[in-house]
């Protein structure tokens, strides 16, 4: 079963807003296509930037416009580790993407020694190489392959596990479970920490909000701590860039998710990750 973002909304678009949107006309060129064994996937340009796309999905990529330069922005919310633990050495990420935040997290940390990439579409990663100027480290080690199988099968630990997986429609109910999570939390180091994002409802704690409010037990059950970041800032941005308006026009966002045993608590680093071009201070300020 795939849970469908937009099945999660609990009101209803803005007439005036979705017409907006269903009119918005960006002129796209294809730089790559191809059928794989899961996905139609495409690399595509257009005047907001280059963008990999699973079927008429956008799944990851480079905006570069006046308002905004960089990754699609609710992946900004992935640099928030780096406020909580400096000295990662182990990260585990699942869906690479472009791969671009991979770039960033070996600027920001010095003492990275291992980064395993799960991903199990083949040709996200010379997407990534060709197309998204991603470059090979001598930390990364890449597994092509069922992000579930590789948990089950590695007996690695790590102090950061990010997952950022999507399919054509949404996300494999798989990633939603309680032997999901436990397996997580088994390679985790014991001041690990894991970022998970998850579409929801933009009214996250709205007691109509059930599958979502539902996940977030499940995550309070198998972690000591969790925190939550409701996707404000980077729904903004989006917005802005692709249909020049401030309003949400669907009733959905990305919810991040920060778990760990430990008590998730922030250092003053974010000069850090302001020298890389984030202002992560506004991304701070979308905590639950």
């Amino acid at each position: 079963m795939t849970i469908i973002p937009e099945n999660l909304a609990i009101e209803k678009p803005k007439k005036h807003l979705l017409e907006k949107m269903n009119k918005t006309n960006l002129k796209e060129k294809i730089l790559f296509q191809k059928d794989s064994d899961f996905h139609t996937i495409s690399v595509v340009e257009n005047d907001l930037g280059r963008f990999v796309k699973y079927k008429d999905t956008y799944q990851a990529g480079f905006i570069k416009n006046e308002y905004y330069n960089g990754n699609l922005p609710y992946i900004n919310y992935f640099l928030i580790p780096y406020l909580i633990n400096p000295n990662i050495k182990k990260i585990l990420f699942i869906g690479l993407g472009t791969g671009i935040i991979l770039q960033q997290y070996k600027t920001l940390f010095k003492s990275l020694k291992i980064v395993d990439i799960v991903d199990i579409e083949e040709y996200i990663f010379p997407i990534a190489e060709k197309y998204f100027n991603f470059k090979i480290e001598k930390e990364f080690n890449f597994y092509l392959q069922d992000a579930l199988i590789f948990l089950k099968n590695t007996k690695q630990k790590y102090d950061l596990i990010v997952v950022d997986v999507a399919g054509d429609e949404g996300i494999d109910e798989r990633f939603t479970t309680n032997e999901y999570l436990n397996l997580i939390k088994k390679h985790l180091t014991k001041q690990g920490i894991f970022v998970s994002n998850m579409p929801s409802a933009t009214d996250i704690l709205n007691k109509k909000n059930k599958f979502v409010l539902n996940l977030i037990q499940k995550y309070s059950e198998t972690f000591q701590n969790i925190k939550l970041y409701n996707g404000k800032t980077s729904n903004k941005i989006f917005y802005k860039v692709f249909f020049n308006t401030e309003e949400d026009i669907l009733n959905i966002t990305n919810l991040i998710i920060i778990s760990s045993e430990k008590e998730i608590k922030l250092k003053d680093k974010k000069q850090d990750i302001e020298k890389i071009g984030i202002n992560i201070t506004k991304y701070l300020q979308d905590v639950i």
